[in-house]
């Protein structure tokens, strides 16, 4: 062990002598005894000596957007049931809902209505908007499912999660839009729940085969499907029936009207929610 340069080293450790043994560099060079430093004249009269300044830890500053306070998000709860004498009014109520539907289904345009006609504040999310910020790199689902897309997914459906519980935690309602496969368990509703929080609504859109045709084909760029595609994908969503979630057909509906059997829908999942 080096020991810096002057300093002395400890005396070897001998017999009879513990930890407890003092030791001094006095003790070890002998010579001239060198006295301490004078004593501290006392203040002159009148002179008050300056008291020490004390340590202070610094404050934690709050998560805040200019001097407006945000509270954190946290996994969003069941809705409050109404009482008994009030029929639940989901245009009023702070909410978070997932439309589920195949491509075609007019989830996107449903939510977006729904989101601008409410009498309070409402966040329209799209999973499949989120997906599309990956600029470059993105897996295109149509090009195949593979990791490389089921990852992207995965990392958008969390985003959106972040987001909705955020949302909520600051009194914004939310409207999340996905197409959620009821045999897929690992891109499913657990996922959503998860990340958004038992509270979350779940509804299906689900029209006939012939409108999702018509629909996709109005389509353009990755979100037009071949006809092939939207049929399978229609096919497995049948697969909802029997859930026990609620399933809107809208086939003869246009949005104004779906949006209106949304919120008769919501207000019996408020008064009684799914369990899924």
């Amino acid at each position: 062990m080096q020991h810096a340069v002057g300093s002395p080293l400890p005396p070897p450790h001998q017999p009879g002598q513990g930890p407890a043994t003092g030791w001094t560099p006095t003790g070890q060079h002998p010579g001239p005894h060198h006295p301490g430093p004078p004593p501290v004249p006392p203040p002159a009269p009148g002179f008050a000596p300056t008291p020490p300044v004390p340590h202070t830890v610094p404050r934690r500053v709050p998560d805040t957007t200019g001097h407006v306070q945000l509270p954190p998000g946290g996994p969003v709860p069941m809705p409050s049931a109404p009482p008994a004498t009030a029929a639940p009014d989901p245009t009023s109520t702070t909410l978070a809902v997932l439309l589920i539907g195949p491509a075609g289904a007019g989830k996107t345009s449903v939510a977006k209505y729904w989101a601008d006609h409410r009498r309070v504040p409402t966040a329209h999310i799209s999973l499949d908007d989120v997906r599309e910020w990956v600029r470059s790199g993105f897996a295109d689902p149509q090009s195949g499912w593979n990791d490389h897309s089921e990852a992207q997914y995965r990392l958008a459906r969390r985003t959106c999660g972040f987001a909705a519980r955020n949302f909520l935690a600051n009194g914004i309602s939310c409207v999340l839009d996905d197409a959620v496969f009821p045999d897929r368990p690992v891109v499913g509703l657990g996922g959503w729940k998860r990340h958004v929080g038992p509270g979350l609504l779940p509804v299906v859109l689900l029209p006939g085969l012939e409108i999702v045709l018509e629909r996709n084909a109005e389509r353009s760029g990755n979100r037009r499907l071949t006809d092939d595609e939207v049929a399978r994908i229609h096919g497995r969503m049948a697969g909802w029936y029997g859930s026990g979630l609620p399933i809107i057909d809208n086939s003869q509906m246009d949005i104004q009207q779906t949006a209106q059997v949304l919120n008769d829908v919501l207000a019996r999942s408020i008064a009684s929610p799914p369990s899924w």
